[in-house]
């Protein structure tokens, strides 16, 4: 294989295991309430 070639191919695995990672590290977090209440009676 030349040498180009190979430099390809590491790069290319590099890059999707790059990916995979960054992939498996995004992982859905529960949604927390932040605004709070306010009752009416506060707004007059």
């Amino acid at each position: 294989m030349s040498r180009l070639l190979v430099s390809l191919l590491v790069i290319l695995v590099v890059v999707g295991g790059g990916m995979m990672l960054l992939a498996g590290r995004a992982k859905d977090r529960p949604t927390t309430q932040i605004e709070q209440q306010v009752s009416l009676a506060n707004l007059q």
